[in-house]
């Protein structure tokens, strides 16, 4: 999990966490703990995000580019 750049495409989209937090259905402590590898974020939950951000990939932020 890439926090800083989660962090980065929610700026230059001007989304705050409590919007994020608002649109996964979970609280913000969830949210801290699934940035910070407490927990995981749920492939439902990174779908969610992928849409709302527009993202192209989640590779990146919830997954390491292979490299071969």
């Amino acid at each position: 999990m890439n926090k800083a750049r989660l962090e980065y495409e929610m700026s230059v989209r001007g989304v705050t966490r409590a919007k994020l937090c608002e649109v996964l259905g979970i609280s913000r402590s969830a949210f801290y703990r699934k940035c910070n590898g407490g927990s995981e974020f749920t492939q439902g939950e990174i779908q969610k995000i992928v849409d709302f951000l527009n993202l192209e990939t989640p590779v990146g932020i919830f997954f390491d580019a292979k490299v071969s």
